[in-house]
């Protein structure tokens, strides 16, 4: 088993908007069936069910950063370096999404700004640049959250949230924020 860590933000009571608390949880595996394309003023998003009873492992800790737990087994892929919270920069970048069946892609975006190092979450501005991404999705949707966001190959962060008026457009959380308050978790439960 190894720890992981997903969302990059909580997963929220729709009518209080605070962090549910977690009793106890399983990450499972989802087949995707559509996509409902962001619009300025109507966020998008991805639709799909679960594909499996199967557990892929158990959840340990619902927070302000993401959800967080164990895996049953490692995932399949080359491990990927995670890039410090100092050397993120504005830049060019590479989304990695599953929007359909086809499983990951690699997709062109930008970090337009850098937030302050301090805050947990809403670390970066993120643009969808690529015309794949922009003509499926209109850009950042529901359910891209956790998405991974690759600079000069590294992991810097993860996708959040999308900008309501411009669904292009979205933060992101540093990447290792997440890996930090993973192994806390991990720790904590051990």
């Amino acid at each position: 088993t190894g720890g992981f860590a997903g969302l990059g933000h909580g997963i929220c009571d729709a009518d209080a908007g605070s962090v549910m608390t977690l009793k106890r949880g399983e990450p499972a595996s989802v087949t995707l069936c559509g996509v409902v394309k962001g619009l300025p003023g109507q966020p998008g998003q991805l639709r799909g069910y679960f594909s499996s009873d199967q557990p892929l492992g158990r959840l340990l800790a619902n927070n302000e950063t993401g959800v967080y737990g164990l895996l049953e087994a490692a995932p399949q892929g080359a491990p990927v370096e995670v890039l410090e919270r100092g050397q993120v920069r504005p830049g060019p970048v590479k989304l990695l999404a599953t929007i359909d069946g086809s499983g990951p892609q690699q997709y062109d975006g930008e970090i337009e700004h850098v937030n302050s190092k301090d805050q947990p979450t809403r670390n970066l501005v993120v643009k969808v640049t690529d015309p794949r991404l922009l003509k499926a999705t209109g850009g950042i949707v529901q359910g891209m959250s956790g998405a991974p966001i690759l600079q000069d190959g590294k992991l810097a962060g993860a996708v959040t949230h999308v900008f309501t008026d411009d669904p292009a457009r979205g933060y992101g959380i540093f990447a290792q924020t997440m890996v930090e308050q993973g192994r806390q978790t991990v720790q904590a439960h051990s």
